[in-house]
C-alpha cells in the first residue's frame, strides 16, 4: 500500500512539474527554479504522502512510530534541500545582472564573488538548521539542547571553536570577499606563480596558474601573506622587455622600429610604448622597452612578440649591434702605460711605504725590514 501511495505521489509531482515547465518557458527565472527543484519537490511529495498514510494506517502500532520518525527526518532534509535550491536560484538571478565578458568587469567580478560566498553561507546555515531540527525531534536531544543554550558556557564553546583553523579560514574567506582585496578572475602572483583566481570558497582559494595547474591555498594565506593583485583597480598593466646590445646600436632606428611594431599590433592599448637605455657599463648596453596592454595575458603575448621582432630586426638590419665582447691589445704589441705593472719589490711592497713616516709606522707593526736587519752588524762594527 505504501509503495502504491509513493508511486502515485511521484506521478502527481511529475505532472505538476511538467505543467510548471510549460508555464515557465517564457521566464528564465521560473524555468531555472523548476529545473533545479524538480528532484527535491518529487522527493518531498512522496515523503508527505507516505507519512500521512502511515500515520492513518490502522493496526500498525508496532512499526508506525519508528517509520514515522524516519519519514519525519527525511521530510526535514527534503525541506532543507528545497531551501538550498532557492539559494542557488537567487544566486543565478543576481549573477545574470552582472556580465564579466566586458572590458571593465571589476564591479561585476566583485559582486559575483560576494554573491557566491553568500550562497555558500546560506547553504551551510540551512544544513545546520536542518540538522538541528532533526535533533529536536528527539525528546532527549531537545532537553540537552535547551540546557546547553541556557548555560553560560556556550560563549566559551563558540570562542574556542572560532580559534580553530577551519573557522579562521571561514572568516578569512569572508574578509577577502567583502573587503574587495581579491575577486574571482583577478590576476595574482602567489609564490612566484602567475595565475587567475578561479574560485573563492569559505575555506580555500583556487588559483588557475598559466600552465593549467591549480594552486589550492587556504584563505588565511591571503590575509597573512603579501601577494600581488594585478587587477584590483583595473585590468590594464605595464610590462618590460630587456635586451643587451652593443655600444654601436642605432637607438633612434630601434625606437622607430618599436613604434612601427606597436602601431601594427592589435595587442597594444596605445597607452605606453617607450624605449630607454637603462645601463651602459662594461661591454654591453642594457635597453628596456616599456609596454602596456589591456590585461596580463595580452601583455605577455605582446612582450614576446616585441622581443622577437627586435631581435630579428637587429639580426637583419644591424648585425654589428648584436652583443659582443671585445679584447684589444695596445699599439705595437707592447704593454700600454695603463696596463698592470709588475708587483713592487723591496720597500715599495711593504706596509705603509712611500715616506719616512710610513716606514716608521710599518716598523711599529712588523718590526725592522730585512735590509735594516742586515745592515745592523755593519753599523755596529763601524761604531767600534
Amino acid at each position: 500500500m505504501l509503495a502504491a501511495v509513493a508511486l502515485g505521489a511521484w506521478l502527481l509531482a511529475a505532472a505538476v512539474g511538467g505543467l510548471l515547465c510549460r508555464l515557465a518557458r517564457g521566464t528564465a527565472v521560473l524555468a531555472d527554479l523548476v529545473r533545479r527543484a524538480r528532484s527535491p519537490f518529487r522527493f518531498l511529495a512522496v515523503l508527505v504522502a507516505v507519512t500521512v498514510v502511515a500515520e492513518a494506517a490502522p493496526g500498525a502500532a508496532g512499526w508506525r512510530a519508528p517509520v514515522v520518525r524516519v519519514l519525519g527526518l527525511a521530510t526535514i532534509a527534503a525541506v532543507g534541500w528545497l531551501l538550498a535550491v532557492g539559494a542557488f536560484v537567487v544566486e543565478d538571478i543576481a549573477l545574470t545582472r552582472y556580465d564579466v565578458d566586458v572590458v571593465d568587469n571589476r564591479h561585476a567580478r566583485r559582486v559575483r564573488t560576494q554573491v557566491s560566498l553568500l550562497r555558500r553561507l546560506t547553504v551551510v546555515a540551512i544544513a545546520v538548521l536542518a540538522a538541528a531540527a532533526m535533533l529536536l525531534t528527539f525528546p532527549s536531544a531537545r532537553a540537552a539542547g535547551a540546557s546547553i543554550l541556557a548555560s553560560a558556557g556556550v560563549i566559551s564553546v563558540v570562542a574556542g571553536l572560532a580559534a580553530q583553523t577551519s573557522l579562521a579560514n571561514v572568516f578569512a574567506g569572508l574578509q577577502l570577499a567583502f573587503t574587495d582585496a581579491m575577486r574571482v578572475d583577478d590576476v595574482v602572483v602567489v609564490d612566484d606563480e602567475w595565475g587567475r583566481v578561479e574560485e573563492i570558497t569559505l575555506t580555500y582559494v583556487v588559483v588557475h596558474v598559466w600552465d593549467d595547474r591549480r594552486l589550492v591555498l587556504p584563505s588565511t594565506y591571503f590575509t597573512t601573506t603579501p601577494f600581488e593583485n594585478w587587477t584590483r583597480k583595473e585590468s590594464a598593466v605595464l610590462g618590460a622587455v630587456e635586451l643587451d646590445v652593443d655600444w654601436s646600436t642605432p637607438f633612434d632606428g630601434m625606437r622607430a622600429e618599436l613604434d612601427r611594431l606597436l602601431t601594427e599590433s592589435p595587442l597594444w592599448d596605445h597607452r605606453v610604448g617607450v624605449l630607454q637605455v637603462t645601463d651602459a657599463v662594461g661591454t654591453l648596453v642594457r635597453v628596456r622597452v616599456l609596454l602596456s596592454a589591456h590585461d596580463a595575458g595580452t601583455l605577455f603575448d605582446l612582450r614576446c612578440r616585441v622581443r622577437e621582432a627586435l631581435v630579428v630586426w637587429l639580426q637583419n638590419r644591424h648585425a654589428h649591434a648584436l652583443p659582443r665582447i671585445r679584447t684589444e691589445a695596445a699599439p705595437g704589441g707592447s704593454p700600454s702605460a695603463s696596463s698592470p705593472s709588475a708587483p713592487p719589490s723591496g720597500d715599495a711592497a711593504g706596509l705603509f711605504t712611500g715616506s719616512s713616516e710610513g716606514r716608521e709606522r710599518s716598523r711599529a707593526f712588523t718590526g725592522p725590514s730585512e735590509q735594516e736587519q742586515a745592515g745592523r752588524p755593519l753599523q755596529a762594527s763601524g761604531a767600534r
